[in-house]
């Protein structure tokens, strides 16, 4: 037996028989099925011949719903998140003699950080010791000594996220010779015994070198107006 018919103009045939089975069996049914080259090139415009699993007798199956996970970026929460930070920077005698105090206060104003103390102080030998205990084994120590009491130095305490690496960009490397260009070592510094400046190397050595060179009443809390201008 042949069957015929036409779906959106190519002519499909089915065609079945029907085999003896061995006895006792129940017959075999043969289905042949054949169409035109046209069926190639057949594509139905609907999903009438095509199979989905979402589709079960005709009816939309809901899918299963995938967990999502979120991942949303919010500036504005992750600045909320961010960690003022202060630091202690000291402009060294050699920094006051040459007359760079001006500039180096100029290269954190400009990045934007607040200053939130500023003095010309003449360090005790006492204070020094303390400052630098962490390097008293070291074979340089008398001499460091020596050099940061034989001037004034200028003593600051500056505020901002992230103002400790920061600052530490801006300074540049202990060793002048090996300072980027830009930086305050690179670009005004020759020798390590003679780096011109000083910055805390971490959030904590920045809070225990501000209380370390200024009393309380010296730290100014003030609102910068250009704030607005530098953060969102």
């Amino acid at each position: 037996m042949e069957t015929v018919g036409v779906f959106g103009g190519t002519r499909l045939s089915v065609s079945s028989s029907l085999r003896r089975s061995p006895a006792g069996a129940f017959p075999c049914k043969k289905l042949n099925l054949r169409a035109t080259a046209q069926l190639a090139a057949f594509r139905s415009p609907s999903n009438l011949f095509s199979y989905s699993p979402s589709r079960v007798n005709g009816f939309h199956k809901p899918l299963p719903r995938k967990s999502t996970k979120s991942h949303i970026f919010l500036p504005h929460l992750v600045a909320s998140m961010e960690q003022v930070e202060e630091t202690y920077i000291m402009v060294k005698p050699d920094g006051v003699q040459r007359g760079l105090v001006g500039e180096i206060i100029s290269r954190f104003e400009k990045k934007g950080f607040k200053l939130k103390a500023l003095k010309l102080f003449q360090c005790p030998k006492e204070l020094a010791e303390e400052h630098y205990k962490d390097l008293k084994a070291k074979s340089f120590y008398p001499k460091l000594i020596d050099y940061i009491t034989s001037g004034p130095v200028v003593s600051m305490a500056w505020e901002g996220v992230g103002v400790v690496a920061s600052a530490r960009k801006l300074i540049g490397s202990t060793d002048p010779l090996q300072a980027e260009p830009g930086t305050i070592r690179g670009d005004l510094a020759v020798q390590t015994g003679r780096n011109v400046i000083h910055g805390s190397d971490s959030p904590d050595n920045g809070k225990r070198e501000v209380g370390l060179w200024f009393k309380e009443d010296e730290i100014c809390q003030w609102t910068p107006a250009q704030a607005p201008w530098l953060r969102e």
